[in-house]
């Protein structure tokens, strides 16, 4: 029966994950869409305000001698920033919530790991394991919520363009915290869970930070 309930649990994870990516796409269309009427209103306006400006215009009159007529280029259209506003979109998405509700996808592990929908158990393993070469890493131990956030997304958009496959974050043991207890660890696994590079990941082992790390499986380039 327990094992059963489990096994519902997990697909119920497996189905809010799944739904969150939906959305994720659909929001990224949508803003991809609004940006390119963006673009056509703005060729629209610059097509009105030359036509208003010039005010009605009159060929010259033919001239018997072609020698005599100007040959001019056309002049290229104004280039419209469309990848200055693709990147503050993305920029935009990159804004990582801190309503995100965790909990309900990590597994049910003593270190609250996560792995996306399709990826086995077997990945979990590994990592715990270190069966995956640390190519880089981030510390955030210590550092204030928001800078923390900034610096994590960074970090791994840049390893995600580098091609690292597995880094390792090490966000503390929350030792100097009041109470003791890791407050930016849970946030940390938020934030990972929302960036689309993650695949998974999980606890350290004890001699790469254990309980004050995590060992992150990213997405190939």
């Amino acid at each position: 029966m327990q094992k059963s309930a489990i096994k519902d649990l997990s697909g119920l994870k497996a189905l809010k994950a799944l739904k969150l990516e939906i959305e994720a796409r659909e929001r990224l269309a949508a803003e991809q869409e609004a940006i390119r009427q963006a673009v056509a209103r703005q060729r629209q306006a610059e097509r009105e305000l030359f036509s208003n400006t010039v005010g009605p215009v009159k060929a010259l009159p033919a001239r018997h001698d072609p020698s005599q007529k100007a040959r001019l280029k056309p002049q290229p259209p104004a280039p419209v920033p469309v990848q200055h506003q693709l990147d503050e979109q993305a920029v935009m998405r990159e804004a990582l919530s801190e309503e995100f509700d965790v909990e309900t996808l990590l597994d049910t592990d003593d270190t609250l790991s996560f792995r996306r929908p399709g990826m086995g158990p077997d990945v979990l393993r590994k990592l715990r394991r270190g069966g995956w070469s640390i190519q880089g890493q981030i510390d955030l131990h210590g550092l204030r919520r928001d800078d923390a956030r900034d610096k994590l997304a960074e970090f791994i958009r840049e390893a995600h363009k580098t091609g690292w496959r597995c880094v390792r974050v090490v966000h503390g043991k929350g030792l100097g915290s009041p109470g003791k207890t890791p407050v930016l660890k849970g946030r940390v696994q938020g934030w990972l869970i929302q960036k689309k590079e993650v695949l998974a990941f999980a606890q350290a082992r004890p001699a790469e930070g254990g309980a004050g790390a995590l060992m992150v499986l990213l997405a190939q380039s």
